[in-house]
């Protein structure tokens, strides 16, 4: 049972194929059991690429189950349409053609498993990827925030600098008047005289434009703060959406550039293997000598093709032959007296109707 199945992989004809010797038989269901597990090898690859496009398993599966039939189908016809020749170059130059097309099928199995097999070291470097991604954008979405918020600072340090100068100048005011006071300067006389209440009420005139200042400035000072604590939220919000978006930065491609940043010699490798897998069937069948089956199956061909031949040959044959019949009784006819008394005299009454009828078109037309 396992053989028929595996012979019917293969190709072959198994009506033919059940008239061979055992060793014959064998020899095509070790060729139709490469196709079939080439075939499970592609389910496999082609899920697990699939699972990380739509990652969910029954979407996988189906669309895996759709291409391994796929793959199924074209090893199937490969190895069906490379005929055994007399000739191993005419057998090597059809063969071209499917080889290369065995390649592209190998590389296309070989890539989802090697994203498997080298999972952990892929997920390593997408880890990095992930973090220099991070780094790169807050550092771009800080590039919208930090001027205004530098602009900012700079008019807070601005009204604290102005507030500053003028605790400056009114200190300056206050060690003014004690000095006259206690006479080390000013008109150094000891005592609260007239430079000195003069020189007081200027101080205190600045004292109150100080506290005036401060309290505008403060306020002020308080709405920037709160403007700047806003923009920081909206930078840290802007962080936190985009954050998702690199997280989830484990598809197909990325991997498949990941897994491009490591040594080539192991991928190179298991490439090779899947290649060998592929290619092994037309290989076989390129090595193999011709067998039993082939020569039956050349045999029935050429039967169709002689047979296929003759009939072409016949229906032309005929059509020739009638041809010559018709062109021999068609002249004999032409030389028939009553023939050509009977059309003489048709001929002549069409042309009097012909007649007729132009004269009445004439008469009418007067």
């Amino acid at each position: 049972m396992l053989q028929k199945f595996f012979m019917l992989c293969s190709g072959a004809d198994t009506s033919i194929l059940n008239e061979c010797s055992q060793g014959e038989r064998n020899k095509y269901a070790g060729i139709g059991a490469t196709v079939f597990f080439t075939a499970v090898m592609a389910f496999i690859a082609s899920s697990y690429a699939l699972f990380t496009v739509f990652d969910n398993v029954y979407s996988a599966v189906f669309f895996g189950f759709i291409w391994a039939l796929l793959i199924f189908n074209l090893d199937r016809f490969i190895v069906t349409t490379i005929k055994k020749r007399d000739k191993f170059s005419s057998e090597l130059f059809q063969a071209i053609p499917r080889i290369l097309l065995a390649i592209i099928i190998a590389i296309v199995i070989s890539k989802p498993l090697e994203l498997k097999i080298f999972e952990k070291e892929i997920n390593q470097i997408l880890l990095e990827q992930k973090n220099e991604l991070t780094l790169e954008n807050k550092e771009q979405l800080a590039l919208q925030y930090k001027p205004k918020i530098e602009s900012l600072e700079n008019d807070i340090a601005n009204l604290k600098a102005e507030i500053n100068s003028k605790e400056t100048e009114t200190n300056g005011l206050y060690e003014t008047y004690i000095s006259e006071a206690e006479g080390k300067a000013g008109t150094k006389i000891l005592g609260k005289g007239p430079v000195y209440k003069e020189k007081r009420e200027k101080h205190d005139a600045a004292l109150s434009d100080l506290k005036a200042l401060k309290d505008k400035n403060t306020e002020k000072i308080v709405l920037i703060e709160n403007e700047i604590k806003d923009l920081n939220m909206q930078y840290t919000t802007a962080v936190a959406e985009s954050q998702p978006i690199i997280d989830g930065f484990d598809g197909l491609m990325a991997r498949v550039n990941a897994l491009n940043e490591l040594p080539w010699l192991p991928s190179f490798f298991i490439f090779l293997l899947f290649l060998a897998i592929e290619t092994s069937p037309i290989i076989a069948k390129l090595l193999a000598p011709k067998g039993i089956y082939d020569v039956k199956l050349e045999e029935e061909e050429s039967i169709v093709k002689a047979w296929t031949t003759q009939k072409i040959k016949q229906r032309t044959l005929l059509v020739d032959t009638d041809e010559i019949l018709n062109a021999k009784i068609f002249s004999e006819i032409a030389s028939e007296e009553e023939v050509y008394t009977y059309k003489k005299k048709k001929a002549i009454e069409l042309l009097k109707l012909q007649a007729d009828a132009f004269q009445n078109i004439q008469i009418k037309n007067l």
